[in-house]
C-alpha cells in the first residue's frame, strides 16, 4: 500500500508531507475539448449568447478554478500561484473548443491539478452559458499536456 504516495502504511489517506522539499519553478499544461453544433460555436464565437461573453466568463471561471484547486480536490496541497490563463481555440472543422490552461508556481509540488481543474471549470462554464442553445454539448480528453519541475522532471504529450 506505500507505493501510493497519498496512502501512509496502513491505507490511510493522507496529505503528502512537502515540508522538506525544495522550492522551485513549476509549470503545468492542459487542454480539453467542448464538441457542440456548429450553431453553438457561430454564437459563441460571434458573441451572440445572450447570457454574455461566453470565452470571457469561461477564462474567469478557469483562472478562478485553478487558484480554488485545494478545495475542491482532498490531499491537493494549497498553492500560492504565480500564473495562472486559459486560452480557447475555436475549430470550425470539428465544431468544438479547445481549451488550453497553464498555470505556474515557485513551491515545493507541482500545479498539474490545478492546470486540468482550468480546463473542467471553463469548460462546464461554457456549457451552463450555452446549454439552452445546445444540451449535446460534450467534454472530451481533458489531460495533462505538458508539465515541468521538481523531481519527476519534464513530460511532455506525444
Amino acid at each position: 500500500m506505500t507505493d501510493f504516495t497519498h496512502l501512509d502504511g496502513e491505507g490511510r489517506v493522507r496529505m503528502v508531507d512537502v515540508t522538506d522539499k525544495p522550492a522551485t519553478d513549476r509549470r503545468a499544461v492542459a487542454e480539453g475539448l467542448v464538441r457542440m453544433s456548429p450553431l453553438t460555436l457561430n454564437k459563441i464565437t460571434g458573441r451572440e449568447i445572450k447570457k454574455g461573453n461566453v470565452l470571457e466568463t469561461a477564462r474567469i471561471a478557469g483562472v478562478m478554478a485553478a487558484k480554488n484547486t485545494a478545495s475542491l480536490i482532498p490531499m491537493c496541497h494549497p498553492l500560492c500561484l504565480t500564473y495562472a490563463a486559459v486560452d480557447f481555440f475555436p475549430d470550425e472543422s470539428s465544431s468544438s473548443l479547445r481549451i488550453v490552461a497553464e498555470v505556474r508556481v515557485k513551491g515545493e509540488t507541482g500545479v498539474e491539478m490545478e492546470a486540468m481543474t482550468a480546463v473542467s471549470v471553463a469548460a462546464l462554464t461554457i456549457y451552463d452559458m450555452c446549454k439552452s442553445h445546445d444540451r449535446t454539448m460534450s467534454f472530451h480528453d481533458i489531460r495533462l499536456v505538458e508539465k515541468s519541475g521538481g523531481r519527476s522532471g519534464h513530460f511532455k504529450r506525444d
